[in-house]
């Protein structure tokens, strides 16, 4: 079947004019602007669950026909956003016969930001082997310093900068969200091999709608933290810009050691956590991918995916959040073409030891052990590489 797929509207935030521009950003380099710092914390992408990979990492539960899942793809918003760094033909592109990857990217959309202002903050790799039987999560930390290629489209010149940095390069001067994400699918293949078949925008704004769909999910704290993003006033969670201009009971939310069903707002706001935690972005990055497979676990044993209805609206509900590129192949194909991928089935791994790799000047680099598993993905061989490396598998319940 043919699938229709109609593209929502491109709001101004997304693709429209630059905002206003904020001053004093020294450059990285000698050329590109600096990506601009902002007042509040930034927020943690939880990049994935994209209605498609909640469908990939469980779909073997889906009933109804394609249709039902054609329907409600047609709220998906599409977009180029790998260029011309896609798969080729003799890297296995082109079709979801053999491995797929997809690349993940989450940014903080808020409406106070202009377009070409944003960073990715969460960056993850998704790899599916050609069996299509299990799916790998690997995260390429944020701190990591690369070497980053021209980029006319943004009249960007190149240079070294942070991972993070790189969609903000990439979304200037017109590039935008497409521009941020081609960027960085580049930079990242001219630092550690990988390309892929596809690829995911989050907004972190329309991610809570996702697991309000699952109605929560269950998760477990490994060590108590505060919330340095929300606190409860009257009884009521508020991001903290709005709680300082609200009058009442103001209470700090720590979240204590122990495992628990979490509201879509708790398990995203702990898993937004990067101060206070023992490894920092690390330990954020691993509790990103615990809520990750919670979300996929929740939707495969809940009966979401025995529920025509359910189906629709967690689909739906994805759609809102992210900007899907699945490289040609249609919304509807790419999930029944991978439905044997089982959540249960998704391995976490552990990117540099789950530790900081310090480079001496604020940034990271890859140790080699992490090269070899980047290779690993890049060659379909992540299995014989775990078999070898199996303390790069993360143990997050």
């Amino acid at each position: 079947m043919t699938v229709q797929t109609t593209r929502r509207p491109s709001s101004p935030d997304r693709n429209g004019s630059r905002g206003p521009q904020r001053n004093n950003r020294p450059p990285i380099v000698a050329t590109p602007p600096k990506p601009r710092k902002r007042k509040s914390p930034l927020w943690t992408k939880l990049t994935i669950i994209l209605g498609a990979l909640l469908m990939i990492a469980s779909g073997a539960g889906v009933v109804g026909t394609k249709w039902l899942v054609s329907n409600a793809t047609n709220s998906v918003t599409e977009g180029d956003l790998l260029g011309g760094t896609k798969k080729n033909s003799a890297e296995g592109g082109g079709d979801i016969k053999g491995p797929v990857d997809i690349l993940l990217m989450g940014v903080d959309a808020r409406k106070r930001w202009a377009v070409d202002d944003l960073r990715s903050d969460t960056i993850m790799a998704l790899h599916i082997p050609a069996s299509h039987d299990q799916a790998y999560l690997v995260s390429i930390p944020r701190d990591t310093e690369m070497q980053v290629p021209a980029f006319p489209k943004a009249k960007y010149a190149g240079g070294v900068a942070k991972a993070t940095e790189v969609f903000f390069h990439g979304a200037q001067n017109g590039g935008g969200w497409a521009g941020g994400a081609q960027l960085m699918a580049q930079t990242i293949k001219a630092n550690t091999g990988m390309t892929f078949d596809g690829a995911a925008i989050i907004d972190f704004n329309g991610f809570k709608s996702v697991i309000d769909a699952l109605n929560g999910v269950h998760m477990c704290v490994d060590q108590r933290v505060k919330s340095h993003h929300m606190q409860l006033v009257n009884g009521k969670p508020m991001y903290l810009a709005e709680a300082r201009k609200t009058a009442g009971t103001h209470k700090e939310i720590w979240y204590e050691k122990g495992c628990r069903d979490m509201e879509g707002w708790e398990a995203l706001d702990f898993a937004r956590q990067r101060y206070g935690l023992k490894n920092g972005d690390y330990d954020r990055q691993k509790h990103q991918r615990q809520l990750i497979k919670a979300m996929a676990k929740k939707a495969a044993s809940s009966g979401v995916l025995s529920n025509p209805l359910k189906v629709n609206n967690l689909i739906k509900a994805a759609g809102k959040a992210f900007v899907l590129d699945t490289g040609g192949v249609p919304v509807a194909d790419f999930i029944f073409g991978l439905k044997g991928v089982a959540a249960n089935d998704m391995v976490l791994l552990r990117t540099n030891n789950g530790t900081f790799a310090g480079n001496g000047n604020g940034r990271e680099t890859i140790t080699p052990k992490s090269m070899e598993m980047y290779k690993a993905v890049k060659q379909d061989k992540l299995a014989e590489f775990i078999l070898a490396n199996p303390d790069v598998v993360s143990t997050e319940k």
